[in-house]
């Protein structure tokens, strides 16, 4: 008698023969996972927020948000508007992006109206003195299904005259 019920084999069961393999599989998945935490940590699948800009003669615009986020994150849109010459209506006319696959918690100031000018959102405001800076926060939530590249430009109209466009993208992973 082995000492060992039958349904065990020793060569098996207490010499691991035949799963040599075994602990490798789990290393790579140890090393999988670790590599992605710290992908997370240099900031590859977003959240920390970038600045960008864009200015003419007639208009600066900032913008300070992520460009890459992930599903279901909570984050904020910073947008300053600075102008050396009085408008008399600024509008903010935001890519489609800004409502694609986010849900909009706020607008803060509220405009004064807003309205969509082909697929676009259009925010109006009173009018900006020059040299004073308009600062407007968006805040918003992206929707955990929805993941890819949408178009987060955003322009500065005085009425429906252009002054300054910013191109952006905002990127979402799963």
């Amino acid at each position: 008698m082995s000492g060992y019920p039958d349904c065990l084999d020793p060569g098996r069961h207490r010499d691991a023969r035949g799963r040599a393999h075994q602990p490798w599989v789990r290393r790579v998945c140890l090393t999988a996972f670790t590599v992605f935490a710290v992908l997370g940590l240099l900031n590859v699948f977003g959240q920390r927020s970038e600045t960008t800009r864009a200015a003419t003669p007639a208009a600066r615009i900032e913008v300070r948000g992520p460009t890459k986020v992930r599903g279901g994150l909570l984050f904020q849109e910073r947008l300053t508007v600075r102008a050396p010459r009085d408008i008399a209506v600024p509008r903010l006319v935001l890519g489609p992006g800004w409502a694609d696959g986010l849900q909009i918690n706020t607008i803060e100031p509220q405009p004064a109206s807003e309205t969509s000018r082909n697929g676009r959102i259009v925010l109006s405001y009173d009018a900006l003195p020059a040299g004073q800076p308009l600062v407007v926060y968006v805040d918003y939530q992206a929707n955990p299904t929805h993941v890819g590249t949408t178009d987060m430009s955003v322009e500065v109209d005085d009425r429906t005259t252009p002054l300054v466009r910013l191109p952006r993208t905002l990127t979402t992973f799963p």
